[in-house]
């Protein structure tokens, strides 16, 4: 028998996967990969303006799937946990396959 979650936890589901969607919040996370990075540092590598990395950002972070830390005037952005990271690459082993 099929466990299917409940119609909310379903909904947070299908929201986190359409944050997933878009090309550019995939950049960002690919760029958060491997240690955290400034809004600066991510529109530098991603050769974007700082207000769209911004933007993105507050959306993957309304979703839990980056954090912050501040570190003075500094803001310095990660990935929340390995799961996100988790779920990237499960994503692309599928594509390539």
């Amino acid at each position: 028998m099929n466990n299917i979650p409940a119609p909310e936890v379903l909904f947070e589901l299908a929201d986190v996967f359409k944050v997933f969607g878009d090309s550019t919040r995939l950049r960002i996370l690919y760029t958060l990969f491997d240690d955290e990075q400034s809004v600066g540092e991510i529109a530098e590598s991603l050769g974007m303006e700082q207000s769209t990395i911004s933007h993105q950002l507050k959306v993957l972070r309304t979703n839990k799937l980056v954090r912050l830390r501040r570190e003075g005037k500094q803001i310095y952005y990660s990935l929340d946990d390995d799961h996100v990271k988790k779920i990237i690459e499960m994503g692309l082993d599928h594509v390539l396959e």
